[in-house]
C-alpha cells in the first residue's frame, strides 16, 4: 500500500459555537485517537491511499473522463486521472472550479515506496492543478455532462446554476475575479445542491433548490441570451428545500428528488400537469440524497439525517426494501458502483464513507463481527476528521474511491483487495433474488 500524505492536520474541525470549550477538547481528542489508529491500521486497509491537503475545503468532487495527456505532463503523470473539484473559501477570498490531475502509484511505486522516503513518494503520487476557473461564491456542487465532459454545470450561492467548458477557459484565471461561465440557467430565487444530467437525453439538466422547486433545462437547445436561460419545465412538489435531485439512469424521462419534509418524489417529464407520478415519506427526518441503480430499473437509494441509508423498490415505495444503519450521524451523499450493482456507497457527517453490498444482507455474523457493523457493512473508510462532503466512485477502476472533507482532504483510495475478492464473484447476484 501506498500511503501518501501532505498536511494532515486530525485536529482541526470546524465546531458549533454553542458547544464549550471542554466539550471541543474532548471531541478534538476522540477525533484524534480515532485518527491515529485508522492511520496505524492503513497499511492493511488499503492497496492505495492518498490523502492532499487542498487550499481550502472542496464541497464537490467528481471524476472526470480520460482526454488525453496535458503538455507538459512528466512519464508518471502521462498515467494520472482527472478529478472536478471545488473551493469553499473565506468570504474575502476568490472561489474556483478547479480541474486536478491525479498522479497513482504504479504497480512498480507501490514496491518502490516500501523503501523511499515521504518526499520521493511525493513526487511518484501527487496532485496537480490543471485549472482553476473563476467562480461566483464557493461550489456546492459540480457535474460534468456524460456525453460531453467538458461542459460541467455548477450550483453558487447564487440563484443560477452556472454552466462552463472547461476546455475553453483561460490556462490561469483573470486576476479580476470575474467569472465568466457559458451560460447562466435562470428559474430558481434560492441557491441549492441538487443537480443531475440526463445520461440518456445530452443536454438535459435538473436541479432542486431551497426555494422548494425544480427545474429542468435543455442545454444543447438554441438559446437567445446564453446568459439568462429559462427552464423547459420547473416542478413544485416538495413543500420545503429540496436537498437532491437525480435522473433515472435507464429511463430517459425520469428523476426523482428529496427534501426537508422527509419526502421522495418521483416525476417523469412526459407528464403534462407536472406533479409527481409516486409520493413516500421516505424517513424520520429531512432526506438530503438520492441515487438510482445503473442497472436495475426498479431499485434507488436515499440517505437522510435520521442516520440510516434506505433502499427502495420503485414498484412498491410503501415499504424499504431495506435500511442500512452504516453512520453515526447525517448521511450527505449515496452512490451506487458502476461497476458492481448491489455496491453502494454512502459519505456522512461522522467523518466516514461506507461501503455496502447488498448481497450481503441477511448473513450469519459471528457476534465478534456483529460488533463491527452489519453483514452488509463491507468497508468503512476513517481517513477524514470532518464531515465528508462527497465522493465518487472512479470509472477507471471500479473499487477506487475519491472523498472530500471540510477538513480541506482531499483522498484517493482503494480498500485491499482482501476485503472483497472473497466475494467478488457474488456481487453480481440477481437482484431479483435481493427483493
Amino acid at each position: 500500500v501506498v500511503v501518501l500524505g501532505h498536511g494532515l492536520d486530525p485536529g482541526k474541525e470546524q465546531k458549533s459555537a454553542t458547544m464549550s470549550k471542554d466539550d471541543d477538547e474532548l471531541e478534538d481528542k476522540f477525533i484524534n485517537e480515532q485518527y491515529k489508529n485508522w492511520k496505524v491500521n492503513s497499511p492493511y486497509l488499503y492497496d492505495v491511499l492518498m490523502s492532499h491537503a487542498l487550499e481550502w475545503p472542496s464541497l464537490s468532487v467528481q471524476w472526470l473522463p480520460d482526454d488525453g495527456d496535458e503538455e507538459g505532463d512528466t512519464d508518471n503523470e502521462k498515467a494520472g486521472r482527472k478529478l472536478l473539484v471545488g473551493t469553499h473559501t473565506s468570504e474575502s477570498e476568490q472561489n474556483y472550479l478547479m480541474v486536478v490531475k491525479v498522479v497513482m502509484p504504479t504497480e512498480e511505486d507501490v514496491e518502490l515506496a516500501k523503501e523511499e522516503d515521504e518526499e520521493t513518494k511525493a513526487k511518484r503520487c501527487h496532485v496537480k492543478i490543471l485549472k482553476r476557473i473563476n467562480h461566483d461564491g464557493e461550489v456546492n456542487r459540480a457535474r460534468y455532462m456524460p456525453q460531453r465532459p467538458k461542459i460541467v454545470a455548477t450550483k453558487a450561492p447564487s440563484a443560477d446554476v452556472l454552466v462552463f467548458d472547461y476546455s475553453t477557459q483561460p490556462g490561469k484565471p483573470d486576476t479580476d475575479g470575474v467569472c465568466k461561465p457559458e451560460m447562466k440557467l435562470c428559474g430558481h430565487d434560492k441557491e441549492g445542491y441538487g443537480l443531475s444530467w440526463n445520461s440518456m437525453v445530452a443536454g438535459r439538466l435538473v436541479s432542486g433548490s431551497d426555494d422548494s422547486t425544480i427545474c429542468v433545462w435543455d442545454v444543447e437547445g438554441q438559446h437567445a441570451n446564453k446568459q439568462a436561460v429559462d427552464p423547459l419545465a420547473t416542478y413544485k412538489g416538495h413543500s420545503t428545500v429540496v436537498e437532491d435531485v437525480a435522473w433515472h439512469m435507464l429511463k430517459r424521462s425520469v428523476f426523482g428528488s428529496v427534501g426537508d419534509d422527509k419526502q421522495l418524489l418521483i416525476w417523469d417529464d412526459l407528464v403534462e400537469d407536472r406533479k409527481p407520478v409516486q409520493t413516500v415519506a421516505a424517513h424520520a427526518a429531512e432526506v438530503n440524497c438520492l441515487a438510482f441503480n445503473p442497472f436495475n430499473e426498479h431499485l434507488l437509494a436515499t440517505g437522510s439525517a435520521d442516520k440510516t441509508v434506505a433502499v427502495w423498490d420503485m414498484r412498491n415505495l410503501a415499504a424499504k426494501l431495506h435500511a442500512f444503519d452504516a453512520h453515526d450521524d447525517e448521511i450527505i451523499q449515496v452512490q451506487w458502483n458502476p461497476v458492481y450493482q448491489t455496491i453502494l456507497g454512502s459519505c456522512s457527517q461522522d467523518r466516514k464513507v461506507s461501503v455496502l453490498d447488498l448481497s450481503r444482507i441477511g448473513e450469519d455474523q459471528s457476534k465478534e463481527d456483529a460488533e463491527e457493523g452489519p453483514p452488509e457493512l463491507l468497508f468503512q473508510h476513517g481517513g477524514h476528521t470532518s464531515k465528508v462532503s462527497d465522493f465518487c466512485w472512479s470509472p477507471h477502476d471500479p473499487w477506487m474511491v475519491a472523498s472530500v472533507a471540510e477538513d480541506n482532504i482531499l483522498q484517493v483510495w482503494k480498500m485491499a483487495s482482501h476485503i472483497y475478492a472473497e466475494d467478488e464473484d457474488d456481487i453480481d447476484v440477481p437482484m431479483k433474488d435481493l427483493e
